[in-house]
């Protein structure tokens, strides 16, 4: 926040005085008002959301299947029995688990949360919270090219790895998320069985340090990654990568790094998408 000029004037008067201030208080409030008309949805450094407050709290020890919309209430769920782990083993089963199409909304994920969400085609996630992400927030799977899920407010911490795992084809979409003490906030997958082209946008996203890298993608199988109006907090030396290029596979092999940064074609942004405060 810019601090504001002071002018000097001699006194000339009680009336005067209070005439001058009362003219250079409104001049400064227009222009302050002016400057946040016009300050670019990119450059903003908006305050973070406060994180909700569970209605109540319920624990899953078997995978809620949605089919439809699922509205929680803004209901904690969390993992216990054979869903208790909060780990990074690979396999973990999910507490809810979305069919082609569904909406997941309105629901907190405690701890132990184990392999959060899993979509099995197109999906929506609206306002979802993750306290502490096992082994992934979430999962895409659905096998065709147009595929779409979409993410839309809520947030996640305490993520060892991955936030968003995306093994499926189509195209992911992230809007109005928060994200804070993080691995990678979207992974493309690297190394899957089946790997395909997939597109992931990520916009009006805040994040707050520390965390690696906000997405990593596969040039080599035509990943794409846009992101716009991206707000880092607590990162001045700008760790935090913002885009990962890989060399993904078929066969299971950890995929090699290729480059970062913005190249026009698979990470795509400009260095005026992304803030920092």
């Amino acid at each position: 926040m810019s601090e504001r000029a002071h002018t000097h004037r001699r006194r000339n008067g009680k009336r005067r005085m209070a005439a001058a201030l009362t003219a250079a208080l409104g001049l400064t409030g227009a222009a302050l008002a002016t400057n946040v008309m016009l300050q670019p949805a990119g450059a903003a450094t908006a305050a973070v959301a406060e994180w909700p407050t569970p209605s109540g709290s319920e624990g899953v020890s078997k995978t809620i299947e949605v089919s439809g919309t699922y509205d929680g209430g803004l209901k904690e769920f969390y993992g216990e029995g054979d869903l208790g782990g909060d780990g990074q083993e690979e396999g973990q089963d999910a507490l809810f688990e979305l069919a082609d199409g569904a909406t997941l909304k309105n629901v907190v994920l405690g701890s132990p949360a184990a392999d959060g969400v899993h979509c099995s085609g197109s999906c929506t996630l609206e306002n979802v919270w993750w306290t502490d992400v096992g082994e992934d927030a979430a999962s895409f799977k659905g096998k065709s090219s147009s595929s779409a899920y979409t993410v839309s407010g809520g947030g996640a911490k305490g993520a060892e790895d991955k936030v968003f795992q995306f093994n499926g084809a189509g195209k992911l979409t992230v809007s109005g998320f928060q994200v804070e003490d993080f691995g990678k906030l979207v992974r493309s997958c690297g190394n899957c069985s089946t790997m395909y082209k997939r597109d992931i946008v990520l916009k009006d996203v805040d994040v707050t340090a520390p965390g690696k890298s906000l997405v990593g993608i596969n040039s080599n199988y035509g990943d794409t990654a846009t992101l716009s109006s991206i707000r880092i907090h607590g990162d001045s030396s700008k760790k935090i990568e913002p885009c990962v290029r890989y060399e993904g596979n078929d066969d299971g092999d950890e995929p090699e790094e290729v480059g970062s940064g913005p190249d026009g074609t698979y990470c795509r942004y400009s260095e005026s998408d992304i803030s920092y405060s």
